[in-house]
């Protein structure tokens, strides 16, 4: 079924996008879930990476989205997250230095903290490269 699914981003700061859609695609912890007009409703915990959307433009768009949680209902989507930047925002370069530093922490020589810190270097390194991908996805 096509026809318009009203989709909402939504960070501490502010609503990142508000707009309407034709499909949606998103990152959930148990992989990804897609949503067209009249989809059940449902919550889903998020995981970090790409979220895209079939546009009105006709164009398939997309951002980083950082986790958090979607609700589905209605023929809206909510999504929930810590944070989000659409691939015109993301600093590649930064993403590639925050990589690097997380690939450092992961060396083992310097993982001193224990399990947390290597969780949170992993989630780090993952992090950045979601953000270097979907950057380079969509502005070449």
């Amino acid at each position: 079924m096509t026809g318009p699914i009203n989709l909402r981003v939504i960070t501490p700061e502010h609503i990142a996008m508000d707009t309407t859609c034709s499909s949606i695609v998103f990152p959930t912890i148990d992989g990804f879930v897609g949503v067209l007009k009249d989809h059940a409703p449902m919550v889903a915990a998020l995981g970090a990476g790409e979220l895209t959307f079939h546009g009105d433009g006709g164009a398939n768009e997309g951002m980083f989205i950082a986790g958090g949680f979607a609700e589905v209902r209605d023929n809206t989507v909510r999504i929930v997250t810590e944070a989000s930047e659409p691939p015109g925002d993301i600093d590649v370069e930064r993403a590639s230095r925050a990589a690097e530093r997380a690939r450092e922490r992961l060396d083992a020589n310097k993982v001193e903290g224990g399990r947390l810190d290597l969780l949170r270097a992993q989630y780090a390194l993952q992090r950045a490269l979601l953000r270097i991908s979907v950057a380079t996805k969509y502005n070449g």
